[in-house]
């Protein structure tokens, strides 16, 4: 059974920094793309930033230059360092994982609260 668990949420002021943890069991992990979602309240669910299996990276516009995605697969883990906080950064925060060609299901963390005051 896979599991994502995130951590490292927090209330932070505007222009302190975080990093978001996301350990994975039951997977290897490896093999699979990765992304970083969050939800704010009264709003849908956003990308926030992917990795792909090889590493590559790619960031929703209002996090470029700010906010930076990795992972390491010996640790089973992901992160996101997020830098130069902003009000419109507060969501929930979840880690995913992007299913493989002919698997069914994504998996889901179950979010970590990111609050910054201003």
């Amino acid at each position: 059974q896979v599991q994502l668990v995130e951590s490292g949420g927090g209330l932070v002021q505007a222009g302190e920094s975080l990093r978001l943890s996301c350990v994975a069991s039951g997977s290897l992990f490896s093999l699979y793309d990765m992304g970083w979602y969050r939800q704010a309240p009264g709003k849908q669910r956003e990308l926030v930033a992917g990795i792909t299996r090889r590493s590559t990276t790619n960031y929703a516009n209002s996090v470029k230059d700010r906010f930076t995605i990795s992972r390491d697969n010996a640790k089973k883990t992901m992160y996101l360092q997020m830098n130069s906080l902003k009000p419109e950064d507060t969501a929930v925060y979840y880690c995913k994982q992007e299913r493989l060609p002919g698997q069914r299901d994504d998996y889901w963390g179950q979010g970590t609260q990111v609050t910054v005051s201003s």
